[in-house]
């Protein structure tokens, strides 16, 4: 009986190191949900949109800390899923997201080629993010913040083809 148990042992660590191996790394379930229902929305545009900007209205923040999209990403937010998803149909126009805060936020945008873009201060202390040649696609939206104090902060999601200097 004595030997059954070292036996028992093996075949059960046999078994099971492989269904353990199987679940979800710490890394992937940091991963924000970027096939999620977005929390505030989804925004349909094409190039030369108007108004412009477009705004949404949203509220920052989350319970889970950004780590391991990049070196720029930063802040809290809610993994489960995006604030706002825009659907863009691109032109030959560069595309500016930014937002206005009512607290420090961040802003975190997983592009439609799986590129994960962020900031925090963008020209002053809001966040934006500009691209150049923005593609077409899908752009997951997450306004964070910069300390889990603050969740659900108000802020207010800019789309715009202007720069922020040039808007009337």
């Amino acid at each position: 009986m004595q030997r059954i148990a070292p036996v028992a042992f093996a075949v059960f660590c046999a078994l099971a190191l492989p269904v353990l191996a199987q679940q979800e790394s710490p890394a992937r379930q940091a991963t924000p949900d970027v096939a999620a229902q977005p929390a505030f929305g989804t925004v349909n545009l094409r190039a030369d949109f108007s108004p412009d900007p477009h705004e949404t209205r949203a509220e920052a923040g989350g319970f889970r800390e950004v780590q391991g999209l990049g070196t720029d990403c930063s802040g809290w937010i809610d993994h489960a899923r995006p604030d706002v998803n825009l659907n863009y149909q691109a032109g030959s126009l560069p595309l500016y997201i930014s937002v206005v805060p009512q607290a420090g936020t961040t802003l975190i945008i997983n592009d439609p080629s799986g590129r994960w873009l962020c900031n925090d201060d963008m020209g002053g202390r809001n966040p934006g993010i500009f691209i150049q040649r923005p593609a077409s696609g899908t752009y997951n939206i997450w306004i964070g913040t910069l300390s889990a104090r603050d969740v659900a902060k108000p802020a207010t999601l800019r789309i715009s083809e202007r720069p922020p200097s040039r808007r009337k």
